[in-house]
């Protein structure tokens, strides 16, 4: 028997302003989406942008139900809307950000298993690296470069 480690690289940024100004403009357009979220039961409020490779921005948020399966996380609803809309574009960045009515979140939110799920086929798909931005409300930003950094152990679909 034998342990292994991995290691999982991202950078991180203490601020909006040491970001790229594309990156930058992508993180406020997820915290605009936030506004746009409807979660009633949680009170957990998610917002997501997308940037695209032919500069267009799509955005998303997290929209809840009563019957709790029937949901969906604001990452899936902005990656799926741009693949959507604009199918053959290969999807180059995600900004992702949380609002809690309960308490201030200054720490990055981090997306579930099934958006990473996601996210690991959309760069899939496209070919191109997906650079991921996690934050809360406020505080630094924690930026992945490719998928494989957020999801180590990844499930492809060459194994299907």
């Amino acid at each position: 028997m034998r342990k292994e480690h991995f290691i999982c690289p991202y950078t991180v940024f203490d601020n909006e302003a040491e970001l790229d100004p594309k990156d930058a403009e992508l993180l406020r357009l997820a915290h605009e989406a936030t506004k746009n979220s409807y979660a009633p039961y949680s009170k957990f409020h998610v917002g997501a942008a997308v940037r695209l490779a032919n500069g267009k921005i799509v955005t998303g948020c997290n929209i809840e139900n009563a019957a709790y399966p029937s949901g969906l996380c604001a990452e899936r609803v902005t990656l799926f809307a741009a693949q959507a809309q604009y199918p053959d574009v290969a999807i180059e960045a995600l900004a992702v950000t949380a609002k809690s009515e309960s308490k201030m979140l200054d720490e990055p939110i981090a997306p579930c298993a099934a958006c990473r799920q996601v996210m690991v086929q959309v760069e899939q798909r496209s070919g191109v690296p997906l650079r991921v931005l996690c934050q809360g409300e406020t505080g630094p930003i924690m930026a992945f470069d490719g998928i494989e950094s957020l999801v180590p152990f990844v499930f492809l679909d060459k194994f299907l």
